[in-house]
């Protein structure tokens, strides 16, 4: 399976072929639908204008669960289309995420990260951490505020192609391990505020959300 979300995260359609089906999943040759991964939310898609309803990752294949009746066969030409909006909110909460956590890691002695999730509502990070953690909200929204402003380039690729090991890279920042669907430059993150929330002894979370205008 070609998976052309890590090729082009902006691509939004794409005519594909159904590989194989057994009742109401199908596997297709390629595809721009990112599946859960890494706390990551499934793309929210459709097959034909058939709403996908699960996308799952089995190994290195991805798996589509589409409503009954659908009337797909094996062999079927299909247009394969994402809902645009609900990608881009999850790539920028994505990257917003993750600059986070790299800042965190860079400049509070590595916390130990005990979870994490984006949705296209929210992203959250969580951190065994000593204290109060919206302490360094103030210092940390300034250096996630002069990335963004600064409209840096974010590399992704492979570093392992045959294993689909993948990273981000922002050089003279990062170079970061990463499987997700990654935006072209941090300007397009836009606005964002951090929220605190504490989940029992020694446990923060770091909930992020956009500054909706």
């Amino acid at each position: 399976m070609e998976k052309l979300f890590w090729k082009d995260p902006y691509m939004t359609e794409v005519k594909a072929k159904i590989t194989e089906q057994k009742v109401d999943v199908i596997r297709l040759d390629k595809t721009i639908v990112f599946p859960f991964s890494g706390g990551q939310q499934s793309d929210s898609g459709t097959v034909n204008g058939i709403e996908i309803i699960e996308a799952r990752k089995e190994g290195k294949e991805i798996s589509y669960r589409i409503q009954e009746g659908h009337g797909l066969r094996e062999g079927d030409e299909v247009v394969v289309k994402i809902d645009w909006k609900k990608r881009y909110r999850l790539m920028k909460l994505h990257f917003a995420a993750e600059l986070v956590l790299e800042l965190i890691y860079q400049n509070y002695n590595r916390p130990e990260k005990i979870g994490a999730n984006i949705t296209e509502e929210k992203a959250r990070v969580d951190f065994f951490w000593k204290g109060n953690i919206s302490e360094i909200f103030s210092e940390l929204m300034e250096k996630i505020n002069s990335l963004v402003s600064e409209d840096l380039e974010i590399i992704s690729d492979f570093s392992d192609e045959k294993n689909e090991t993948r990273y981000w890279e922002i050089k003279g920042f990062a170079r970061v391990p990463c499987g997700g669907t990654h935006l072209k430059r941090t300007g397009e993150i836009g606005t964002i505020k951090l929220k605190r929330s504490n989940l029992g002894k020694d446990k923060e979370r770091i909930e992020i959300y956009f500054c909706e205008t």
